[in-house]
């Protein structure tokens, strides 16, 4: 069998906010007989630094001698990294597995990440895991992950993302996010903006669960500080020492958060950040380092239901030299091709953007991921690519 040919099949489910939905997810599990029962779940939704927090929490409970599950998206290079045990991808074998268990139980047709959270819960039970860090997929209330009873519930972040499935107000996200909160059980947020926080509060006070906040200020480039003192936090609260977490924090790798690669006399950073409040984090962070000192270019490529003018526009702000480039998604931005393969539809859109002035002068788009790379790399010392965790993977798949 070849792995990847069997996961691109998988891929021709229909898409995360269509499926079966919660309620026949819920039957689903009984026929599966309640996996998600035999450990205990950290459960953690946001806008942004879900992963890292999950990433990183996971981590600290290995360190301290728990057997941990770990469930992320998207994946950047390979499918196995979103089921991981002890920092150990599941196996090809064991994934294929585990996806045939769910698929034998499938009454109402599941999307491709229904089957793969279902999957994941199910290989964690059969490796007879502890803990099981779960990273929603989006929002919270309606996610299947939220089929799960957590020990312990994480809320990281409130930002305008997904407005067009979770709301166009910070108040509707928040409500989304929150769904995730359970009768009695904590919750641990982030920082969020006072509307947002408002409505996690009430919903919190409604379901009498404990609920705490940790203390950073919503400053630029906060985001990284806030992730670590959301882990060590949550590590407390589930009795994890403080050097366990220390090792944790030493060792953990996060790819596609600020991923430095030197290529001979060039540095190449990968940086997933995908919509604007993550891109305003990443570009403050930036401000921070030798390398906004040094020639640098950023290559980038975009979703369409994402913010991406302004990003363009927030970037161009730092970077003079910048690529635009297509990755092989549907849901990617295609700016201009000479393949003549834009639709209509895609023309126009570029066409309006490029009239208000969002592709900078200067700017310019190469279709070629591989091509668009060697160019930036031509233009600079430094090239940051971002805007897109599906880029950041396939520039990933180069590098190592």
């Amino acid at each position: 069998m070849n792995f990847n040919a069997w996961f691109s099949d998988l891929q021709t489910r229909t898409a995360q906010h269509s499926g079966a939905g919660l309620a026949a997810f819920t039957q689903l599990f009984l026929r599966l007989k309640n996996p998600q029962q035999n450990y205990k779940i950290i459960h953690v939704a946001g806008t942004n630094g879900k992963g890292t927090v999950c990433t990183l929490l996971a981590h600290a409970l290995t360190s301290a001698g728990h057997k941990t599950g770990l469930f992320i998206s998207p994946h950047l290079t390979s499918p196995a990294e979103r089921m991981q045990i002890d920092g150990a991808e599941i196996s090809p074998d064991d994934f294929v597995s585990a996806v045939e268990t769910v698929l034998a139980q499938e009454k109402e047709t599941l999307n491709l990440f229904e089957v793969l959270t279902a999957a994941a819960l199910v290989y964690f039970a059969e490796k007879k895991a502890a803990y099981v860090v779960l990273e929603t997929g989006l929002g919270g209330r309606k996610d299947p992950t939220n089929v799960c009873a957590p020990a312990l519930s994480i809320i990281t972040s409130v930002g305008l993302d997904h407005t067009q499935l979770l709301g166009d107000t910070l108040e509707k996200i928040a409500a989304e996010k929150a769904g995730i909160i359970k009768f009695g059980v904590p919750v641990l947020c982030g920082y969020l903006p006072p509307d947002a926080a408002r409505v996690v509060q009430k919903i919190a006070h409604e379901k009498n669960a404990p609920l705490e906040f940790v203390d950073v200020k919503n400053l630029p480039g906060n985001a990284r500080v806030q992730n670590m003192q959301l882990v060590r936090r949550a590590a407390k609260m589930l009795g994890i020492s403080d050097d366990a977490v220390n090792r944790a924090l030493k060792t953990s790798k996060l790819p596609g958060r600020f991923e430095i690669f030197k290529c001979g006399s060039k540095t190449i950073i990968l940086d997933g950040a995908h919509n604007p409040p993550a891109m305003e984090n990443l570009l403050a962070f930036w401000q921070t380092t030798p390398f906004a000192k040094q020639r640098a270019a950023v290559l980038c490529a975009f979703m369409q239901d994402k913010d991406y003018p302004q990003m363009i526009s927030m970037l161009s702000a730092r970077f003079k030299t910048g690529l635009v480039t297509a990755v092989s998604s549907p849901r990617a931005v295609k700016f201009f091709s000479s393949s003549r393969s834009v639709s209509m539809r895609d023309i126009e859109k570029f066409s309006a953007r490029a009239a208000e002035g969002i592709l900078p002068t200067g700017w310019e788009f190469v279709s070629d991921v591989s091509a668009a790379l060697a160019r930036a790399q031509a233009q600079a010392d430094v090239v940051l690519v971002t805007g897109s965790f599906y880029l950041v993977g396939e520039v990933r798949k180069r590098l190592i």
